[in-house]
């Protein structure tokens, strides 16, 4: 991100409170991740130290420091959902998508297809327990999720087996 685009976002947030989540979902935003100059150029700009955003980006799993594809699924591994079969339907994503589970940098479990069209990351809890299994494919929820499923969910954001 360059230097007057980091700034104009900077100048939309006055108040102390939240603003360094709404500059770093900005930043997330604009680049489709957080890149670790524009981390660094923030922590100056803002006189905050470089430790403190990157826990903040580290700690919230709507952040990501390494890019992500076209399209992010994330996979439900709370409790109603890993009980009522999410395990199975990480593993069936990860064989319809041709990738291996894996930890990105940051720790977060993250996975971006070669083609860089998915990626596939798991939450903890979407609160949405009474539809377990859940999954979430660029904002929009998916319940009741079997492998079944999977092929047609995944058709409509392109994917072809």
């Amino acid at each position: 991100m360059d230097e007057p685009t980091l700034d104009a976002i900077i100048a939309r947030y006055d108040d102390p409170a939240g603003r360094l989540l709404g500059i770093l979902g900005e930043i997330q935003d604009e680049e489709g991740y957080i890149p670790r100059e524009s981390l660094a150029m923030l922590a100056e700009k803002l006189d905050v130290r470089l430790s403190q955003l990157y826990s903040l980006t580290t700690f919230y799993s709507y952040f990501s420091l390494t890019p992500v594809g076209d399209h992010v699924i994330t996979v439900c591994m709370g409790t109603a959902c890993h009980v009522k079969g999410a395990p199975g339907i990480l593993e069936a994503l990860e064989g319809m998508l041709g990738i291996k589970s894996d930890t990105s940098e940051d720790g977060k479990f993250s996975i971006t297809t070669d083609d860089k069209k998915f990626t596939l990351e798991i939450a903890r809890c979407f609160g949405a327990c009474s539809m377990a299994p859940v999954l979430r494919i660029d904002g929009n929820l998916y319940g009741y999720a079997t492998r079944e499923d999977l092929p047609a969910i995944l058709a409509e954001y392109g994917w072809e087996p």
